[in-house]
């Protein structure tokens, strides 16, 4: 779900962006087929493999008949390698995501679902300390208020992914804590579904997160996170304040900068308290002073040209649920709009298309060619090579806000030609 797995495979989807995407929910195909033989670096069979899993299995405390049941039909999927191994060619730019991810027709479900669970969302919010709006905007990200959960078997995917995947120790330790949810009596094998990457139910908690924090608030002896809403929303909001949610406090605000605003500190890495950014001229799109104290960041995906959003530490509680700013932002949005505050008020620069892969690795290479150091050419538009960008763009007299666009690498290649250096 959203924990190291996802810092991974985000990366990928939205590495146009400052961090990503969230993992898409992928459902099985026909096209799925037991793979017959192990790779190259796997020197055990299938068989030896899952012989020593078994054993594993056993010395942690998981009955012989848990083990076998759930083995007894598994089946090592073609289509968990290709979706673990695959990189998309195109990222999605910032806002392309969350118009489909706060739509309006989101927001009125959303809406919708609130009222009819409210009695049992407020007492969960009472005890917890986590708003109702934020607790279903989680489940309206993640599967769309449970519609799209996944397709997968997760012993299937997961099992997949610890005998021929690229992150095998990862993947046996969730396939392990997998096993101990069946054990629990928590879920059949047979209901136990999900994403194929193993991510279940309708919060997507990876079965290490669900050890940890899924809660039986319905009192049947289950933690039920593929049926029973009572638990899903016990569940996460137990897991939000684990992560450092603070109650009563806002997860930010879309602001406005002065001319002069240091764009090298906007960076979620920059952390300032409030009176700091106030004194710097950010400003609620309001125009009034800066409310409350703490500690802050400003947040851009789109550098100058997009909304500027000023981030709190309940934000960066989001972000604990999947590393992602794109995706914590249309958290943080969607329980907005339920709640009834506005979206996005600053307009996107939805002239700009996303730098295809290719074009992110030529960006990072022409970069380190001219000395402004961006770090690994990989195609992931992180921290390095946004200052990377910004070194560049002081050095052209442009403002240096990071942004990597088609227009800059058209920049970079001229001065790439004309045998510009830094500095």
């Amino acid at each position: 779900m959203k924990h190291s797995f996802r810092a991974l495979f985000a990366a990928a989807l939205l590495a146009g962006c400052q961090t990503t995407n969230a993992t898409p929910v992928t459902t099985a195909t026909a096209a799925d087929t037991v793979i017959a033989a192990p790779s190259a670096q796997q020197p055990l069979s299938f068989q030896d493999w899952l012989a020593g899993l078994r054993t594993e299995a056993l010395g942690q405390g998981i009955r012989p008949a848990t083990f076998d049941r759930a083995f007894a039909r598994v089946q090592l999927r073609d289509r968990v390698i290709e979706l673990d191994s695959s990189q998309p060619e195109f990222a999605r730019q910032p806002w392309q995501y969350l118009d489909s991810a706060v739509s309006d027709l989101r927001v009125r479900n959303g809406r919708e679902k609130i009222q009819q669970n409210g009695a049992l969302l407020k007492r969960i919010s009472a005890r917890a300390g986590v708003p109702p709006e934020i607790l279903v905007a989680f489940w309206g990200i993640e599967t769309d208020f449970g519609r799209e959960t996944g397709g997968f078997p997760v012993v299937d995917a997961l099992t997949t992914l610890a005998y021929k995947g690229r992150r095998a120790t990862y993947f046996r330790t969730e396939l392990l804590a997998a096993l101990k949810i069946l054990d629990s009596g928590d879920i059949a094998p047979e209901r136990m579904s999900g994403s194929w990457a193993g991510a279940m139910g309708m919060t997507q908690f990876m079965p290490t997160i669900f050890l940890k924090h899924a809660i039986d608030e319905d009192g049947d002896g289950r933690r039920d996170i593929w049926g029973s809403l009572p638990d899903v929303f016990a569940s996460t909001a137990k897991f939000v304040l684990a992560n450092g949610w603070r109650t009563g406090e806002r997860w930010g605000e879309e602001v406005t900068l002065p001319a002069d605003f240091p764009y090298e500190q906007a960076e979620l890495t920059v952390s300032k308290p409030v009176s700091e950014w106030r004194r710097l001229g950010v400003r609620p799109l309001d125009g009034a002073e800066l409310a409350g104290d703490g500690n802050a960041s400003v947040l851009l995906l789109a550098g100058a040209s997009g909304p500027a959003f000023l981030v709190r530490e309940n934000f960066r509680a989001i972000m604990k649920y999947n590393p992602s700013t794109s995706y914590a932002l249309a958290v943080a949005l969607l329980a907005d709009r339920m709640g009834g505050r506005p979206g996005v008020q600053a307009s996107w620069p939805r002239q700009e298309p996303a730098l295809s892969r290719d074009e992110r690795i030529e960006l990072q290479e022409r970069l380190a060619t001219l000395g402004f150091e961006p770090g690994t050419a990989d195609g992931i538009v992180g921290a390095n090579t946004r200052n990377a960008v910004r070194r560049f763009q002081k050095s052209i007299g442009a403002v240096p806000d990071g942004f990597a666009t088609k227009t800059l690498l058209e920049r970079l290649r001229g001065a790439s030609g004309a045998g510009t250096t830094a500095g």
